[in-house]
């Protein structure tokens, strides 16, 4: 017996709620865009600047947990760890001190004397305030490019009315989760732009889907009502969307569960991602659709499809 999380019958009037989700949505657009310029973001070393260091641990695996307790009785700031190559190497990033060049070298000996004689400093660095403005400059700039390319693709994979639907839909996935991090002070750093790239493309995935559902009911139904077409592809979509959503999630939780604290914040935000990305494009990618009088399309005697201005 197959798992159905949603009957293959379903009949639900998505677009009855239209006007609810399209207030809610407003209103969490306007509330993210109000946090980030009262409150702001959280923002890691990456954008700000900081100190790099990569240590191994001689005697052993590298205790994480002990090294970041340790690390907290400094006072030096926003400090993330993370392991990576062996289970003995761990990577180091402290924000950068207030002061010049000296108040860098002292917290970098501060830390050395911590480690003590178990660990071997292999690697420091400085990341200076230039090169983390940059970092944020080429962040945004990459979400960007990423939201044009998608509309550009949308437009010629459909129509021009499919494109703004889905960078609508887009927008309103991104500044949620701006939002997010502003009012929960999550770090806001390189993998956090990553996470938001990454729920831009499981968010226009699943619209497309829906999209395409649309395209070919609009063929199919061509007595239909667009508003009655719109519900339908909905629905035949909606187990997929579903069990889609949820098999990620379980996943992500399984991260955020076992992934400790270097990965938690990148999995919370992708939760945050998979969810608000399924509602977007269930209700506001399809409702935006539902604003524009689709074309219907008819194929000629060789499969070749017909605009309806044509026939």
């Amino acid at each position: 017996m197959r798992l159905k999380l949603v009957p293959s019958d379903t009949n639900f009037d998505f677009l009855k709620l239209q006007k609810i989700t399209m207030v809610l949505s407003t209103f969490l657009v306007l509330a993210s865009i109000g946090m980030f310029a009262t409150v702001g973001l959280n923002l890691g070393i990456d954008f700000k600047g900081g100190i790099l260091l990569e240590a191994r641990n001689m005697t052993g695996p590298a205790d994480i947990s002990k090294v970041r307790n340790d690390l907290g009785t400094l006072n030096l700031g926003d400090v993330s760890l993370q392991g990576f190559g062996t289970e003995t190497d761990v990577l180091i990033r402290i924000q950068r001190q207030e002061g010049d060049e000296k108040a860098q070298i002292a917290a970098i000996k501060a830390v050395t004397d911590m480690l003590g004689s178990d660990y071997d400093i292999r690697r420091t660095e400085f990341v200076g305030p230039t090169v983390g403005a940059e970092l944020a400059e080429k962040g945004i700039l990459a979400v960007m490019c990423a939201l044009m390319a998608i509309l550009v693709y949308i437009w010629f994979r459909f129509e021009w009315q499919f494109s703004i639907a889905a960078i609508v839909a887009l927008a309103h996935d991104v500044l949620s989760t701006i939002g997010l991090f502003s009012l929960t002070s999550f770090e806001f750093n390189l993998a956090t732009v990553a996470a938001i790239l990454t729920i831009a493309g499981y968010s226009i995935n699943d619209t497309v889907v829906v999209f395409d559902r649309v395209r070919e009911n609009l063929r199919r139904y061509k007595s239909y009502e667009q508003r009655d077409i719109l519900n339908r592809s909905l629905n035949e979509t909606l187990s997929r969307t579903v069990m889609t959503s949820v098999t990620t999630l379980l996943a992500l939780t399984a991260i955020v569960i076992f992934g400790g604290a270097v990965l938690r914040d990148f999995a919370l935000a992708m939760i945050w991602g998979v969810i608000i990305g399924t509602y977007s494009s269930v209700f506001i990618a399809v409702g935006m659709l539902s604003r524009f009088d689709l074309k219907r399309v008819d194929d000629d005697e060789n499969g070749i499809e017909v605009p309806e201005y044509e026939r």
